[in-house]
């Protein structure tokens, strides 16, 4: 057993859980109110939410049925059975002649994997119009607490060749670090060859970035799409990165102070 694994045995490890862990789950409370709206109804609306974090997936609100609207949730007839939260009954959320299907479902759990959640509610976030924290809609997939989000301001000389090509030439990057990931570093515009870069239609939504814009890169040698992103207007907490372009160090050949760098493997790579 790896150290990795008993750690993550004793609490949820940063980001989701860990894939290689034996699967299960925990729960945790979150001071945060919660709301789920569909159409013009707020179908769930609680401070006593629990926040679910399960191997290898991402977080997941589960809300008590005391403050599910029951009566938008209609039985499904399907149900799924598994060895970790053992038996799931799905429902259809009704709202103003709409039917979100399987939108959404009831644990029984098991206790051999996780604590009993069978008196809790959590919804398919896709299935449903709005998520709000407190006062503020959030994105994509619930903020997990032990994700961690820093931008520093560097004078690191940080050199892009894609194809062979300096794409980029910049001692002014913007270092982000999250947690789970690659450092990133977000350049000026100024310091990036902005005639080689061509408008991609691609947009992702982050929770804790907002949404970003992708741009191809075309050389001589060819084509290469959606590698550079930029967030026009990120949320609040990380203003640094606001019109800056970043790069997928999976995808080039990066140098940061003259020293080339492993490209790191990730599920972009």
């Amino acid at each position: 057993m790896t150290e990795r694994t008993r750690i993550g045995k004793a609490r949820p490890v940063p980001g989701p859980m860990d894939p290689l862990d034996e699967r299960r789950y925990v729960i945790e409370p979150t001071v945060r109110r919660v709301r789920v709206q569909s159409g013009n109804e707020i179908v769930a609306d609680s401070i006593q939410v629990q926040l679910l974090f399960e191997t290898g997936r991402l977080p997941v609100y589960y809300f008590p049925r005391g403050d599910v609207r029951m009566d938008l949730l209609a039985g499904s007839g399907m149900e799924k059975h598994d060895d970790v939260k053992g038996t799931t009954e799905y429902f259809d959320v009704k709202v103003a002649g709409r039917r979100g299907i399987d939108g959404a479902w009831i644990c029984e759990g098991d206790p051999d994997h996780g604590p009993d959640i069978s008196g809790l509610v959590a919804f398919d976030w896709n299935k449903m119009d709005r998520w709000f924290e407190e006062d503020e809609e959030v994105f994509v997939h619930p903020r997990d607490p032990y994700h961690r989000v820093d931008t520093l301001e560097s004078s690191r000389h940080i050199e892009v060749f894609v194809n062979d090509v300096k794409l980029a030439d910049s001692q002014r990057p913007v270092m982000l670090l999250e947690t789970g990931l690659p450092a990133r570093f977000y350049l000026p515009k100024m310091d990036v060859r902005l005639d080689l870069l061509e408008r991609n239609i691609t947009h992702t939504s982050c929770p804790y970035k907002g949404v970003a814009d992708y741009w191809n890169v075309r050389t001589e040698k060819g084509l290469v799409e959606a590698l550079v992103w930029g967030y026009e207007r990120p949320i609040p907490e990380i203003p640094k990165i606001a019109g800056r372009l970043c790069f997928f160090n999976e995808k080039i050949d990066l140098r940061i102070d003259g020293e080339p760098q492993v490209r790191p493997r990730t599920k972009w790579s």
